[in-house]
């Protein structure tokens, strides 16, 4: 594994268009990554192969913060160029992560043109509707906050065991309170009045 990441490191550094990467790539790295600080916990701390397992550790962390941070600017850098997503050339992870900004890439693009050319182009507001339950232990509808959210947040756990989200910019959820109180403190969405 520490060779694929090498190579990988290697052309990310040296050609400045976005390489391919398979698939689980990231998954491979992670699971080499656990492996070296497992077998790091059960070697004796003064041998030599502590301290090449030492220095291996050091370099994939160091290769793939690298690997990580170039690939994060040209991911940027070509989705908001071609307005396309390259997943061909992406992880399962980094294509994920890549949708909403792809989306939010055109939106902001076509907002941008109308206003140049004298239109204030006006997308709708996309509004998740949770199907609430009509079991009577349930909390009601009361016992909730609607909230719009300013920044993108994957899929959350609320604090009634369910499930919410994955969320964009300017979407309207209807959350346990104390989730609504969290999201709203860091700044991830504002409180809306529905009465």
């Amino acid at each position: 594994m520490y060779n694929e990441l090498y190579a990988a490191w290697q052309r990310e550094i040296d050609d400045p268009t976005l390489g391919a990467l398979q698939t689980d790539f990231y998954r491979k790295i992670g699971d080499y990554l656990r492996r070296i600080k497992q077998e790091d916990q059960v070697i004796d701390k003064k041998s030599v192969k502590m301290n090449l397992l030492t220095r291996e550790g050091l370099n994939v962390e160091r290769m793939l913060e690298e690997l990580l941070e170039v690939r994060y600017r040209k991911i940027i850098k070509t989705v908001t160029k071609s307005q396309k997503l390259p997943v061909e050339l992406l992880t399962f992870e980094e294509a994920k992560m890549c949708e909403t900004f792809a989306d939010f890439s055109k939106s902001y693009k076509k907002f941008a043109g109308g206003l140049m050319q004298g239109q204030l182009v006006e997308e709708p507001i996309k509004v998740i509707i949770k199907v609430e339950s009509t079991d009577p232990a349930e909390p009601t509808r009361a016992h909730r906050s609607t909230v719009r959210f300013l920044k993108s947040i994957p899929a959350i756990m609320g604090a009634d065991m369910k499930s919410y989200g994955p969320f964009v910019p300017e979407d309207v959820a209807s959350l346990p309170p104390q989730n609504a109180q969290i999201l709203v403190k860091q700044g991830l969405a504002v409180l809306v009045d529905v009465s």
